[in-house]
């Protein structure tokens, strides 16, 4: 692991989780994130926290007693039915930054005893770093698929080897790919994650056709675009203050965004900019409605007019 493994009592984490997942259940298995390098990410420098497998599987009872009968237990943390109130039952998301770095077989055995408890769930997801996945093998990833782990949410935020190791990824390309394929070859959802305007006005270039060349070889099903905030305290910040990192402006940010979906490829992909980072939002099956989406992006650049754009204020992580 890249991160430093916390031994400290287990403290629950802020809820941080893919817009798709607003429905699930929050389940923790772990704090933080292992590769806590990421010169762009507010989890820089953490230390990753190991959840005990009892721990989990006793929310687990919690849940299900509260989901089947409406029973609360004394001494169970009120976030857990705060969170199970108004809760379908269907869906489940592992935290935090990286859950799938969890124990194998400690992962095997929460996830036997959720299905055990939950018979009627219908999918579990979490977030997932391109080297969770390659330190499991195809098989383990099935075993993980049979249990109903459906999607990972993985960051690649860029495909461009020079970028990805100027902001401490820990991970080259050929890594990114053999990730993705890895998940695929297992019957497991992808939803990938970029970054524009990573690479700064002078790696905006590579980042662009870089990053749609690995999308292209990875064929995810989902891919979600972000707009690089930065993030006060980060070394990426300060890289910034000092000058020596460029942000691109909003209209810059647009012309890289239309450049990634020009030059990616996939079979059956959604592709949005819907979050609120981003300044323009368009989404699509990229199959089908690349043109459309192109063309979207090419009338907002055309008029440069900011009013067209998200504002500032409305812009966050």
């Amino acid at each position: 692991m890249q991160g430093q493994e916390d031994s400290r009592r287990f403290e629950r984490p802020g809820i941080f989780r893919p817009p798709s997942e607003r429905k699930s259940y929050f389940l923790p298995l772990t704090s933080g994130c292992s590769n806590n390098t990421c010169t762009f990410c507010g989890l820089y420098g953490c230390r990753l926290r190991i959840r005990d497998v009892g721990e989990v599987k006793a929310e687990i009872d919690a849940l299900a007693l509260y989901w089947r009968n409406g029973v609360r237990l004394a001494g169970v943390e009120s976030i857990v039915y705060a969170i199970a109130h108004g809760w379908d039952g269907r869906r489940v998301f592992l935290q935090d930054g990286d859950a799938l770095v969890y124990p194998y077989p400690k992962l095997v055995e929460a996830l036997q005893y959720l299905n055990e408890k939950l018979p009627g769930l219908e999918r579990v997801s979490t977030y997932a770093t391109p080297q969770d996945i390659l330190r499991r093998t195809v098989d383990e990833l099935r075993e993980l698929k049979k249990l109903k782990m459906g999607i990972l949410y993985t960051g690649i935020e860029s495909g461009a080897d020079e970028v990805l190791q100027r902001v401490g990824k820990a991970v080259s390309s050929d890594q990114l790919i053999e990730a993705g394929r890895k998940a695929k070859e297992a019957g497991i959802e992808l939803s990938l994650t970029i970054i524009l305007g990573l690479g700064g006005v002078d790696g905006s270039r590579e980042h662009m056709i870089e990053t749609a060349r690995v999308l292209s070889a990875i064929d995810p099903e989902y891919v979600g675009a972000l707009t690089l905030t930065l993030v006060p305290g980060t070394p990426l910040y300060r890289e910034w203050e000092q000058g020596r990192f460029k942000l691109m402006s909003p209209f810059e940010f647009l012309e890289e965004l239309k450049g990634i979906i020009e030059n990616s490829s996939f079979s059956d992909c959604f592709f949005s900019s819907m979050h609120a980072s981003n300044y323009l939002s368009v989404r699509g099956v990229l199959s089908e409605d690349k043109d459309k989406m192109i063309q979207e992006i090419e009338n907002v650049l055309s008029n440069r007019d900011p009013k067209s754009l998200r504002p500032e204020f409305l812009r966050g992580l």
